[in-house]
């Protein structure tokens, strides 16, 4: 893998990171207020959420010869949080 495509794809990391942040600090205001299969599913993404940010700083860190597989898994698991953030958003909405 390139420096420069390196450089994108931890970029791209800090993109995801950021924006699910902010997803995360809105709905952690509103969960004093959640039913309980809501608070279910908000302790199932933190786990992935502390997953993500994980792989976000093996990125930072990485060679470029591993850069892609963890570019690659951090992007599924981006997916799969925001989902989840997407589905508690609409509960606590409803």
């Amino acid at each position: 893998m390139q420096a420069a495509d390196l450089d994108k794809l931890r970029a791209e990391a800090q993109q995801i990171i950021d924006k699910l942040k902010t997803e995360r600090d809105e709905l952690k205001v509103r969960m004093h207020l959640a039913r309980a299969e809501v608070r279910e599913e908000w302790d199932k993404v933190e786990g992935r959420w502390h997953e993500l940010e994980h792989k976000a700083r093996q990125l930072g860190a990485a060679a470029s010869t591993s850069s892609k597989d963890i570019g690659v898994a951090m992007h599924l698991l981006g997916d799969e949080v925001t989902h989840a953030y997407q589905r508690i958003r609409r509960t606590l909405d409803s």
